[in-house]
């Protein structure tokens, strides 16, 4: 034991710090810069300041945090429970003081800037071929000198005005039959929904005369940091409503691993995490059928596609396996369920769920949704597909063979991990241009078209104001930085000295490029730090390396187009991954973004019945390439340490910009520090 103040650790932004016993989760959040809401100042009216304390083991943050970690529930909350309702688990931050060390997760009603999921559907033709589709039918009444069941007469009118062979129904269905025939005046329309594994029909629901209020269904991408959805009409393909919501797992580890650990350290964790996403995909639903305007009722299908942790923890499955060799799926087929099997109750009761296949352990049904929109396999050219994010799903091929692997990028590339980074928010800064000669920097937020050099810019985003910095914005931030001269290929950040601009600030042993500073207004200071560069250049590195590994197994060493796919690959400027050495070396009209590819695929998988049979085929012809095992991915990883690479050569980047030849590690053997390193003495 230690007489340190217990720490308070916030989710999703990573920050922390160590308060004394008694102080107000509110007051922690206050002075730490975390987006934590609150209109009433703190007195317990306004329920804006939310919070979700954890509990158990949570190595990612190196604390265990006990079940009386925070104050008791209190006569506030419980009249505000009372007349209003809390969530289960929720407390007011506000009312909830630290006792010891405690994991505070910021739900997004909660966050002032509540993130913008950028997970639009894209643009695509897709040939309609419904799994599930309407019948409209006339049915024989019923004769007692021939006694049928009204269900059997269904089954009849069914096989001879439609053809359609070998039908079934569930009690729930048996129960609304009867009145709605009587009602139709025995004419009905039917929601049948077809397995294209097998050959009978399920119906779906039942209503009486001509039903033409349409029906829907929800193609789901279900992410580590954030799930997209899209709502889809079902006899059109129109894209109705698209939303998402940040995933609420982000408070048991911001990455997969951590989610592993949590499940290994806390029995029940992953049953936990699983009601967590569950409960999460029943609000999406119905706020997506209440921004569309149609009764969530008509939401008769959802086709899935997730990476494979949260394919088991979506499923009810413990993702163990799935951190350790040889990270074995309990199964890599796709599933067709029932929607009460998944306890989405939001949606119509007996509908169904696709969940497309996995590739393999570390390789999900996201990235087999990619392949089903990009279709790599019948390129004539050699394309890498890479989609961006959290873990990165890579694959590189061409008509003659498709490759697949996994990539541990982290959350930096989403803002997390970065000093003054957040998620993609109104007020965040996603884009930035650094002046060569002036080192003077100039940006765009989230919520303003505007640059900030540009007349009506800080009119704009008086109401947002400049928050942080998002992962579109951090990676153009340090390609600037190099481009400018302000960083060296080491990723070394230059002294005011080196550099010649007083933007360059010490910071410990390090030096910090200053982008914005509104400290004497009260706002942020807004850095990037050495610490973050090294954030990126982990996370670069890791994509980098994991493209390599595919190039290698095909034999060669260079591709001939790139696609950066993804909610984030799609606000990825080319030129800046290229200069910060994500990607492979190509001429940049050959880099072109996909948009959420897999939302897409689950799009595809959900309007067309015959594109499941295509995917489950294809997934068996991928190979996959596992980067934990492969010797060489270490070496790859080092060398693409460097920005943008120590050994590959980028003759296309040199025909763009060149970049400057400079140096500021100061002496030792490691720059890390900017400095001389002293050299302990053996003993």
């Amino acid at each position: 034991m230690t007489d340190q103040n217990p720490l308070v650790v916030f989710t999703p932004s990573g920050k922390r710090g160590r308060f004394p016993v008694g102080t107000p989760i509110l007051t922690a959040a206050r002075q730490l810069g975390v987006d934590l809401d609150s209109v009433c100042g703190g007195r317990g009216i306004c329920s804006k300041c939310q919070i979700t304390p954890g509990v158990g083991e949570f190595p990612k943050h190196g604390v265990t945090v006990a079940a009386d970690a925070l104050s008791e529930w209190n006569a506030v909350e419980e009249r505000y429970d009372q007349k209003r309702g809390l969530k289960p688990g929720r407390r007011l931050g506000c009312q909830a003081t630290v006792q010891s060390d405690v994991v505070i997760d910021v739900p997004p009603e909660s966050q002032v800037h509540k993130q913008v999921v950028r997970k639009a559907a894209s643009a695509r033709a897709i040939v309609m071929d419904p799994a599930t589709r309407l019948f409209f039918v006339e049915v024989d009444e019923p004769d007692m000198h021939t006694p049928t069941g009204d269900f059997e007469r269904l089954e009849r009118a069914l096989r001879e005005q439609w053809e359609v062979d070998g039908l079934r129904a569930d009690l729930t269905l048996l129960t609304k039959l009867q009145k709605a025939l009587r009602k139709g005046d025995w004419k009905v329309t039917v929601a049948l929904h077809r397995d294209h594994q097998a050959s009978k029909s399920t119906i779906i629901d039942i209503w009486p005369g001509l039903h033409e209020a349409g029906l829907y269904g929800l193609a789901i991408d279900l992410g580590s940091t954030t799930v997209a959805a899209h709502l889809t009409d079902l006899e059109t393909g129109e894209v109705k409503a698209s939303s998402g919501i940040m995933n609420p797992q982000i408070r048991f580890g911001e990455d997969l691993m951590s989610r592993v650990s949590y499940a290994m350290m806390n029995p029940g964790g992953e049953v936990e995490m699983t009601r967590a996403v569950r409960e999460a995909l029943n609000t999406l639903a119905e706020e997506i059928a209440k921004e569309a305007g149609i009764d969530a009722a008509l939401i008769v299908e959802t086709v899935f596609v997730c990476n494979p942790v949260m394919h088991h923890l979506l499923l009810g499955i413990d993702p163990v396996e799935l951190g350790q060799a040889p990270f074995a799926l309990a199964t890599s087929e796709s599933l067709s369920l029932g929607a009460r099997e998944l306890e989405l109750t939001a949606i119509n009761p007996r509908a169904q769920v696709y969940v497309l296949p996995c590739i393999a352990g570390h390789v999900g049904a996201d990235a087999a949704a990619v392949a089903l929109s990009e279709e790599p396999g019948k390129s004539e050219d050699l394309a890498l597909i890479v989609d961006v994010g959290t873990n990165a799903e890579i694959l590189l091929g061409d008509k003659t063979r498709v490759l697949a692997c996994s990539s541990p990028t982290g959350p930096a590339f989403e803002g997390a991990q970065i000093s003054s980074g957040q998620r993609a928010a109104p007020g965040a800064i996603e884009a930035i241009r650094i002046d060569p000669e002036t080192k003077e920097p100039r940006f765009r937020v989230i919520g303003c078209e505007k640059w900030s050099d540009e007349d009506g810019f800080w009119d704009e985003t008086a109401a947002t104001g400049i928050t942080g910095i998002c992962g579109s914005g951090i990676i153009e931030a340090v390609a600037e930085m190099r481009i400018a001269g302000l960083l060296d290929p080491k990723g070394l950040i230059g002294s005011a000295a080196q550099t010649g601009t007083d933007r360059c600030v010490p910071e410990g042993r390090t030096h910090a490029y200053l982008i914005h500073d509104a400290s004497a207004e009260g706002g942020p200071r807004i850095t990037v730090t050495q610490g973050d560069i090294r954030a990126i250049q982990l996370a670069k590195s890791a994509l980098y390396a994991g493209a390599r590994l595919l190039m290698d197994e095909r034999g060669v060493e260079k591709v001939d187009r790139v696609v950066l796919a993804g909610a984030f690959g799609a606000h990825i400027s080319p030129l800046h991954a290229m200069v910060l050495g994500m990607i492979p070396d190509v001429p940049l009209d050959k880099v072109t973004s996909a948009g959420n590819a897999a939302g897409t695929g689950a799009r595809i998988a959900l309007c067309n019945v015959g594109a499941r049979k295509e995917i489950e085929r294809v997934v068996r012809e991928i190979t996959k390439v596992e980067t934990a095992i492969e010797p060489k991915f270490q070496e790859h990883f080092v060398n693409a340490n460097a920005i943008p690479h120590a050994t590959d050569p980028f003759p296309e980047l040199g025909k763009i910009t060149t970049l400057p030849d400079v140096s500021f590690n100061t002496g030792g053997d490691d720059g890390a520090e900017g400095g001389r390193r002293r050299r302990r003495r053996r003993a």
